[in-house]
Protein backbone atom coordinates (compact mmCIF):
# COMPACT_ATOMS: atom_id res chain seq x y z
CA UNK A 1 0.00 0.00 0.00
CA UNK A 2 0.97 2.88 -0.87
CA UNK A 3 2.10 6.10 2.23
CA UNK A 4 1.48 9.90 1.36
CA UNK A 5 4.85 11.37 2.71
CA UNK A 6 7.04 8.59 2.00
CA UNK A 7 5.87 7.75 -1.42
CA UNK A 8 4.77 11.06 -3.09
CA UNK A 9 3.82 14.21 -2.51
CA UNK A 10 0.27 15.27 -1.74
CA UNK A 11 0.16 18.82 -2.83
CA UNK A 12 2.02 21.33 -4.73
CA UNK A 13 3.58 22.83 -1.63
CA UNK A 14 4.72 19.42 -0.39
CA UNK A 15 5.95 18.79 -3.96
CA UNK A 16 8.05 22.29 -4.11
CA UNK A 17 9.68 20.98 -0.59
CA UNK A 18 10.50 17.39 -1.99
CA UNK A 19 11.93 18.13 -5.23
CA UNK A 20 14.16 21.31 -4.45
CA UNK A 21 17.05 20.42 -6.07
CA UNK A 22 18.46 18.34 -8.76
CA UNK A 23 19.89 15.93 -6.40
CA UNK A 24 16.50 15.51 -4.65
CA UNK A 25 14.86 14.67 -7.87
CA UNK A 26 17.68 12.07 -8.81
CA UNK A 27 16.88 10.41 -5.01
CA UNK A 28 13.40 9.93 -5.52
CA UNK A 29 14.00 8.34 -9.28
CA UNK A 30 17.03 6.09 -8.25
CA UNK A 31 14.47 4.85 -5.13
CA UNK A 32 11.73 4.00 -7.64
CA UNK A 33 13.69 2.67 -10.69
CA UNK A 34 15.79 0.33 -7.84
CA UNK A 35 13.39 -0.02 -4.43
CA UNK A 36 15.80 -2.89 -3.55
CA UNK A 37 18.81 -1.15 -3.85
CA UNK A 38 20.90 -0.31 -7.12
CA UNK A 39 21.04 -2.77 -9.81
CA UNK A 40 24.03 -2.95 -11.96
CA UNK A 41 22.59 -2.52 -15.96
CA UNK A 42 25.44 -4.04 -17.22
CA UNK A 43 26.13 -7.42 -15.03
CA UNK A 44 23.12 -7.53 -12.85
CA UNK A 45 25.11 -7.36 -9.71
CA UNK A 46 23.15 -5.58 -6.42
CA UNK A 47 25.92 -4.41 -4.62
CA UNK A 48 26.11 -0.57 -3.64
CA UNK A 49 27.71 1.21 -6.17
CA UNK A 50 29.92 4.29 -5.90
CA UNK A 51 29.14 7.42 -6.56
CA UNK A 52 30.68 9.19 -9.07
CA UNK A 53 30.79 12.96 -10.11
CA UNK A 54 28.08 13.97 -11.95
CA UNK A 55 25.56 11.66 -10.72
CA UNK A 56 27.22 8.32 -12.43
CA UNK A 57 26.82 5.15 -10.42
CA UNK A 58 29.95 2.86 -10.91
CA UNK A 59 29.35 -0.91 -10.10
CA UNK A 60 32.05 -2.09 -7.88
CA UNK A 61 31.38 -5.57 -9.62
CA UNK A 62 32.06 -4.96 -13.45
CA UNK A 63 33.09 -1.43 -13.79
CA UNK A 64 30.12 -0.47 -15.67
CA UNK A 65 28.91 3.49 -15.30
CA UNK A 66 25.64 4.22 -15.53
CA UNK A 67 23.25 6.83 -14.45
CA UNK A 68 20.11 6.69 -12.25
CA UNK A 69 18.43 8.46 -15.86
CA UNK A 70 20.20 6.04 -18.60
CA UNK A 71 17.80 4.22 -20.54
CA UNK A 72 14.03 5.80 -18.89
CA UNK A 73 12.61 8.46 -20.71
CA UNK A 74 15.20 11.19 -19.30
CA UNK A 75 17.57 9.49 -20.86
CA UNK A 76 20.03 12.31 -22.03
CA UNK A 77 17.74 15.24 -21.85
CA UNK A 78 19.03 18.21 -21.19
CA UNK A 79 15.94 19.70 -19.34
CA UNK A 80 16.47 19.89 -16.04
CA UNK A 81 14.70 17.03 -13.76
CA UNK A 82 12.94 19.23 -11.64
CA UNK A 83 11.38 20.82 -14.09
CA UNK A 84 10.44 16.83 -16.14
CA UNK A 85 8.61 15.93 -12.36
CA UNK A 86 6.91 19.64 -12.27
CA UNK A 87 5.31 18.51 -16.15
CA UNK A 88 4.77 14.82 -14.71
CA UNK A 89 2.83 16.80 -12.05
CA UNK A 90 1.14 18.99 -14.03
CA UNK A 91 -0.13 16.69 -16.11
CA UNK A 92 -1.61 13.63 -13.56
CA UNK A 93 -3.14 17.12 -11.65
CA UNK A 94 -5.15 18.14 -14.80
CA UNK A 95 -8.17 15.94 -14.98
CA UNK A 96 -9.03 16.62 -18.31
CA UNK A 97 -5.00 16.51 -19.34
CA UNK A 98 -3.13 19.47 -21.03
CA UNK A 99 -1.82 20.57 -24.42
CA UNK A 100 1.96 21.04 -25.37
CA UNK A 101 0.96 24.84 -25.71
CA UNK A 102 -0.49 25.05 -22.01
CA UNK A 103 2.40 23.31 -20.65
CA UNK A 104 5.21 25.20 -22.34
CA UNK A 105 3.36 28.46 -20.87
CA UNK A 106 3.07 27.01 -17.34
CA UNK A 107 6.32 25.31 -17.13
CA UNK A 108 7.72 28.40 -19.12
CA UNK A 109 9.82 26.25 -21.56
CA UNK A 110 11.38 27.37 -24.44
CA UNK A 111 9.91 26.37 -27.28
CA UNK A 112 6.85 24.28 -28.56
CA UNK A 113 8.74 21.28 -29.38
CA UNK A 114 9.83 20.52 -25.88
CA UNK A 115 6.72 20.30 -24.35
CA UNK A 116 5.46 18.22 -27.10
CA UNK A 117 8.46 16.15 -26.66
CA UNK A 118 7.66 15.80 -23.35
CA UNK A 119 4.37 14.98 -23.45
CA UNK A 120 4.55 12.06 -25.95
CA UNK A 121 7.38 10.77 -23.83
CA UNK A 122 5.19 10.55 -20.59
CA UNK A 123 2.56 8.85 -23.15
CA UNK A 124 4.72 6.34 -23.79
CA UNK A 125 4.90 5.69 -19.72
CA UNK A 126 1.38 5.63 -19.29
CA UNK A 127 1.30 1.95 -21.21
CA UNK A 128 2.43 -0.86 -18.60
CA UNK A 129 4.03 -3.72 -20.67
CA UNK A 130 2.70 -6.33 -18.78
CA UNK A 131 -0.38 -4.54 -18.01
CA UNK A 132 -4.09 -7.20 -17.28
CA UNK A 133 -6.41 -7.87 -19.97
CA UNK A 134 -9.78 -6.63 -19.82
CA UNK A 135 -12.44 -9.45 -18.50
CA UNK A 136 -16.30 -10.40 -17.52
CA UNK A 137 -18.29 -9.02 -19.68
CA UNK A 138 -16.89 -6.59 -22.22
CA UNK A 139 -18.64 -4.37 -24.70
CA UNK A 140 -16.64 -3.55 -27.95
CA UNK A 141 -17.21 -1.32 -30.52
CA UNK A 142 -15.89 1.28 -33.10
CA UNK A 143 -16.76 4.94 -33.64
CA UNK A 144 -14.72 7.86 -35.63
CA UNK A 145 -13.10 10.46 -34.56
CA UNK A 146 -12.88 13.98 -36.22
CA UNK A 147 -9.32 15.45 -36.11
CA UNK A 148 -7.37 18.21 -37.10
CA UNK A 149 -4.05 17.18 -39.10
CA UNK A 150 -1.36 19.57 -38.58
CA UNK A 151 1.56 19.04 -41.42
CA UNK A 152 4.30 20.21 -38.50
CA UNK A 153 3.43 19.62 -35.07
CA UNK A 154 6.41 21.03 -33.59
CA UNK A 155 4.58 24.56 -33.92
CA UNK A 156 1.21 25.29 -32.66
CA UNK A 157 0.13 27.76 -35.25
CA UNK A 158 0.51 28.69 -38.72
CA UNK A 159 0.33 25.59 -40.19
CA UNK A 160 -2.12 23.99 -43.03
CA UNK A 161 -4.40 21.77 -41.47
CA UNK A 162 -7.23 19.83 -42.97
CA UNK A 163 -9.65 17.72 -40.87
CA UNK A 164 -10.41 13.79 -41.49
CA UNK A 165 -12.36 11.33 -39.49
CA UNK A 166 -10.34 8.52 -38.25
CA UNK A 167 -11.74 4.85 -37.00
CA UNK A 168 -10.65 4.02 -33.66
CA UNK A 169 -11.35 0.12 -32.18
CA UNK A 170 -13.16 0.43 -28.36
CA UNK A 171 -13.66 -1.91 -25.62
CA UNK A 172 -15.32 -1.02 -22.32
CA UNK A 173 -16.30 -3.45 -18.74
CA UNK A 174 -19.35 -3.88 -17.77
CA UNK A 175 -19.74 -3.72 -14.12
CA UNK A 176 -22.65 -5.57 -12.26
CA UNK A 177 -25.19 -4.50 -10.98
CA UNK A 178 -23.95 -1.12 -13.32
CA UNK A 179 -21.35 0.95 -13.71
CA UNK A 180 -17.84 0.80 -16.04
CA UNK A 181 -14.75 -0.70 -15.44
CA UNK A 182 -11.32 -0.65 -17.30
CA UNK A 183 -10.87 0.32 -21.05
CA UNK A 184 -8.85 -0.15 -24.11
CA UNK A 185 -8.57 2.05 -26.82
CA UNK A 186 -6.41 1.58 -30.51
CA UNK A 187 -6.60 3.11 -33.93
CA UNK A 188 -7.56 1.12 -36.96
CA UNK A 189 -7.54 1.36 -40.63
CA UNK A 190 -10.96 -0.71 -41.51
CA UNK A 191 -13.58 -1.83 -39.15
CA UNK A 192 -13.09 -5.35 -40.25
CA UNK A 193 -12.16 -8.85 -38.92
CA UNK A 194 -8.33 -8.46 -39.65
CA UNK A 195 -8.02 -5.64 -37.50
CA UNK A 196 -10.46 -6.21 -35.04
CA UNK A 197 -9.81 -9.76 -34.02
CA UNK A 198 -6.27 -8.77 -32.71
CA UNK A 199 -7.58 -5.64 -30.57
CA UNK A 200 -9.56 -8.50 -28.89
CA UNK A 201 -7.01 -10.84 -28.53
CA UNK A 202 -5.03 -8.62 -27.42
CA UNK A 203 -6.77 -6.63 -24.72
CA UNK A 204 -9.63 -9.44 -23.94
CA UNK A 205 -9.23 -12.13 -21.80
CA UNK A 206 -10.57 -15.68 -23.53
CA UNK A 207 -13.41 -17.12 -21.81
CA UNK A 208 -15.18 -13.22 -21.26
CA UNK A 209 -18.41 -12.32 -23.14
CA UNK A 210 -18.40 -10.04 -25.79
CA UNK A 211 -21.05 -7.28 -26.39
CA UNK A 212 -21.21 -6.33 -29.97
CA UNK A 213 -23.25 -5.05 -32.37
CA UNK A 214 -24.10 -7.28 -35.74
CA UNK A 215 -21.15 -6.48 -38.32
CA UNK A 216 -19.33 -9.84 -39.42
CA UNK A 217 -16.02 -8.39 -38.24
CA UNK A 218 -16.76 -10.33 -34.83
CA UNK A 219 -18.27 -13.23 -36.09
CA UNK A 220 -14.86 -15.25 -35.60
CA UNK A 221 -15.28 -15.02 -31.69
CA UNK A 222 -16.90 -17.91 -30.49
CA UNK A 223 -14.35 -19.81 -32.33
CA UNK A 224 -11.41 -18.00 -30.30
CA UNK A 225 -12.90 -18.93 -26.74
CA UNK A 226 -15.28 -15.74 -26.02
CA UNK A 227 -18.64 -15.81 -25.27
CA UNK A 228 -20.73 -13.63 -27.86
CA UNK A 229 -23.39 -12.06 -27.82
CA UNK A 230 -24.96 -9.70 -30.43
CA UNK A 231 -27.11 -6.79 -30.60
CA UNK A 232 -28.29 -6.30 -34.02
CA UNK A 233 -29.14 -2.43 -34.25
CA UNK A 234 -31.07 -2.36 -37.29
CA UNK A 235 -34.62 -2.60 -36.74
CA UNK A 236 -34.34 -2.61 -32.86
CA UNK A 237 -36.85 -1.39 -30.67
CA UNK A 238 -33.53 -0.79 -28.20
CA UNK A 239 -31.76 2.21 -29.08
CA UNK A 240 -27.74 1.56 -29.48
CA UNK A 241 -26.82 4.00 -26.78
CA UNK A 242 -29.03 2.33 -24.54
CA UNK A 243 -28.32 -1.29 -25.20
CA UNK A 244 -24.21 -0.39 -25.94
CA UNK A 245 -24.00 2.30 -22.95
CA UNK A 246 -20.82 1.83 -22.14
CA UNK A 247 -18.80 2.47 -25.78
CA UNK A 248 -21.32 4.81 -26.07
CA UNK A 249 -20.44 6.99 -23.26
CA UNK A 250 -16.69 6.23 -23.99
CA UNK A 251 -16.59 7.46 -27.39
CA UNK A 252 -18.65 10.51 -25.99
CA UNK A 253 -15.95 11.60 -23.70
CA UNK A 254 -12.88 11.08 -26.08
CA UNK A 255 -14.68 13.14 -28.30
CA UNK A 256 -14.92 15.50 -26.22
CA UNK A 257 -11.41 15.54 -24.79
CA UNK A 258 -9.90 15.83 -28.11
CA UNK A 259 -12.19 18.65 -28.85
CA UNK A 260 -11.92 20.43 -25.27
CA UNK A 261 -8.09 19.90 -24.65
CA UNK A 262 -6.29 19.76 -27.94
CA UNK A 263 -9.10 21.23 -29.61
CA UNK A 264 -8.99 18.38 -32.55
CA UNK A 265 -5.92 19.02 -33.34
CA UNK A 266 -3.96 15.57 -33.18
CA UNK A 267 -2.30 14.03 -36.04
CA UNK A 268 -3.37 10.40 -37.32
CA UNK A 269 0.19 8.75 -36.65
CA UNK A 270 -0.17 10.21 -33.27
CA UNK A 271 -3.36 8.99 -32.34
CA UNK A 272 -1.99 5.71 -30.57
CA UNK A 273 -0.61 8.19 -28.16
CA UNK A 274 -3.60 10.23 -26.80
CA UNK A 275 -5.73 7.38 -26.73
CA UNK A 276 -2.95 5.76 -24.35
CA UNK A 277 -3.26 8.83 -22.36
CA UNK A 278 -6.80 9.24 -21.99
CA UNK A 279 -6.86 5.07 -21.19
CA UNK A 280 -4.41 6.54 -18.52
CA UNK A 281 -6.84 8.51 -16.84
CA UNK A 282 -9.95 7.15 -17.44
CA UNK A 283 -8.62 3.78 -15.77
CA UNK A 284 -7.76 5.82 -12.90
CA UNK A 285 -10.33 8.36 -12.86
CA UNK A 286 -11.45 6.96 -9.30
CA UNK A 287 -8.39 7.98 -7.51
CA UNK A 288 -8.73 9.99 -4.39
CA UNK A 289 -4.63 11.12 -4.73
CA UNK A 290 -3.62 13.17 -7.49
CA UNK A 291 -0.19 12.65 -5.71
CA UNK A 292 -0.47 8.65 -6.43
CA UNK A 293 -1.22 9.35 -10.22
CA UNK A 294 2.48 11.42 -10.18
CA UNK A 295 3.67 8.39 -8.22
CA UNK A 296 2.47 6.02 -10.81
CA UNK A 297 3.66 7.82 -13.98
CA UNK A 298 7.19 8.26 -12.65
CA UNK A 299 7.11 4.57 -11.33
CA UNK A 300 6.55 3.81 -15.15
CA UNK A 301 8.57 6.23 -16.89
CA UNK A 302 12.27 5.01 -15.14
CA UNK A 303 10.95 1.38 -16.38
CA UNK A 304 10.23 2.56 -20.14
CA UNK A 305 12.90 2.44 -22.77
CA UNK A 306 14.08 6.12 -24.14
CA UNK A 307 12.44 7.86 -27.02
CA UNK A 308 13.75 10.49 -28.93
CA UNK A 309 12.27 13.40 -30.74
CA UNK A 310 13.14 11.88 -33.94
CA UNK A 311 11.38 8.32 -32.81
CA UNK A 312 7.95 10.19 -32.22
CA UNK A 313 7.89 12.03 -35.04
CA UNK A 314 9.31 9.31 -37.84
CA UNK A 315 6.33 7.15 -37.48
CA UNK A 316 4.38 10.72 -38.77
CA UNK A 317 6.67 10.75 -41.58
CA UNK A 318 6.69 7.46 -42.74
CA UNK A 319 3.02 6.86 -42.16
CA UNK A 320 3.30 3.38 -40.28
CA UNK A 321 1.01 1.83 -38.56
CA UNK A 322 -0.53 1.56 -34.99
CA UNK A 323 1.89 2.41 -31.84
Amino acid sequence: MLVPDQDYPRTWIEFLDWFSSEDACLTYLERLRWPQGFVCPSCGAMSPPSRASRGRLLCKDCGHQSTVTAGTIFDKTRTPLKVWLAAAWYVTNQKQGVSALGLQRVLGLGSYQTAWTMLHRFRRAMVRPDRHRLKGVVEVDETYLAITDRKQPISPVGRKSSTSKVLIVLAVEILQPKGFGRIRLRRIDKDSEEFIVPFVQACIETGSTLKTDGSAAYRSLPELGYEHQRNVMLGSDVPAHVSMAGVHRVASLIKRWILGTHHGSVQPEHLDAYLDEFVFRFNRRTSSSRGMLFYRLMQQAVVTDPVTYADIVMPAEESTEMA
